[in-house]
């Protein structure tokens, strides 16, 4: 067996190198350099968006996208409880309030039927959150948000290629958010791109990204911005790697068969499912759940390591999240099927760089674990 296997290993490939060494030679290597705005233009075009602001990484492109909504003290955001701090986090930076819904127990994204019920008079935006290879339901998430008059922000971070209803992730909405953390489909090392089709948006979110510059009054600023800006040497990367995504999604859709075929018989533990009526799962991550007559996925994870197979935890609970209970948000809030998620899900090897024979090795260590330990 292979001394470890990781839970993540990126695939650079030679276009890529190519790329950079163009970039390198060029002298450009900053933000400055022309396969930024190629990157950007690519990129918005193969998600369905007139524009794109490319970034440091996805938490930046959330930054900016709540920012660019101008969504302030006083405000609510509805996002799901089960999603990365980093959503949250976005909003509590703009001084306004997260307001979360629990999620659905078959598809792990929010419930979206559980939304209407948490709209207040101060409720101006709802965030969506593609969850591990599958999309939120989004054409009764568009009802609500037109119903209501909310702005829509829809972090596609983990569905870069995905499609809803044959439309893709990420062109739905007022904006939209994704990271190029090694991890994604594409990467650029670190990296983020925000999408939308308003021009003010798009213009507000690239002075937001580079300290709010003013054209004629370069060091006069009228507002706080970042400097959240990508190089150059990132977006070569990012060209080469999106000339390859459709290959990239391929191999992680027979990888996620791979793993069905060889776990459907196990009892009492959940598997991503491979499709429902509005979309196929591209198993960004490819995730287990145990069920009740199971120890809890922290057990199944050390058991893994010990056999030198990396895994990750689900998602913790934003309302659990010690940060914001000591702030004193979310002390009476109970969301059972996200609780239950982090306590008995988790995820194993799936990155691009993982091999048959890898794949193999990990599909023989998880089936020794979940035969032998029960509680």
């Amino acid at each position: 067996m292979t001394s470890f296997i990781p839970v993540n290993t990126p695939v650079i490939g030679s276009r890529e190198k190519e790329l950079v060494m163009e970039c390198l030679s060029s002298g450009w290597i900053s933000c400055e350099g022309p396969f930024v705005a190629k990157f950007e233009e690519e990129f918005s075009k193969r998600v369905g968006r007139k524009y794109g602001i490319s970034c440091s990484n996805g938490t930046a492109a959330l930054d900016i996208a709540v920012s660019a909504l101008r969504i302030g003290p006083g405000d609510e955001v509805i996002l799901p409880s089960f999603t990365i701090i980093s959503c949250a986090a976005a909003i509590f930076r703009a001084g306004a309030t997260p307001v979360v819904v629990d999620s659905d127990p078959i598809t792990w994204n929010m419930d979206v039927s559980a939304i209407e019920a948490s709209i207040t008079p101060r409720t101006v935006a709802i965030m969506a959150v593609h969850i591990y290879g599958l999309p939120v339901d989004m054409q009764p998430l568009l009802a609500i948000s037109k119903k209501y008059n909310l702005a829509l922000i829809e972090d596609a971070a983990e569905l870069i290629g995905g499609e809803y209803k044959g439309h893709p992730c990420g062109s739905f909405g007022d904006i939209s958010t994704f990271s190029f953390y090694p991890n994604k489909h594409i990467t650029t090392g670190e990296g983020g791109m925000v999408v939308t089709n308003d021009q003010d948006l798009a213009e507000r979110c690239k002075s937001l990204r580079n300290l709010c510059f003013q054209p004629n009054q370069r060091f006069v600023h009228e507002e706080l911005g970042w400097n959240y800006r990508i190089t150059n040497l990132q977006a070569a990367l990012g060209l080469g790697q999106l000339e390859s995504l459709d290959k990239f999604l391929d191999q992680k859709r027979k990888m996620g068969a791979t793993y069905n075929e060889a776990f459907k018989d196990i009892p009492d533990l959940q598997l991503p499912i491979p499709t429902t009526s509005y979309a196929s799962n591209l198993y960004w991550v490819y995730g287990l759940v145990v069920g009740e007559s199971h120890k809890n996925a922290s057990f199944y994870r050390e058991t893994l390591a010990k056999a030198g197979i990396g895994t990750r935890p689900f998602f913790y609970p934003i309302h659990q999240q010690p940060v914001f209970r000591k702030m004193g948000y979310f002390l009476e809030e109970h969301k059972p099927v996200a609780e239950k998620l982090y306590d008995k899900g988790f995820y194993i090897p799936s990155g691009l760089g993982l091999s048959h024979t890898q794949q193999l090795e990990v599909i023989e260590a998880c089936k020794n674990a979940l035969s032998i330990y029960k509680d």
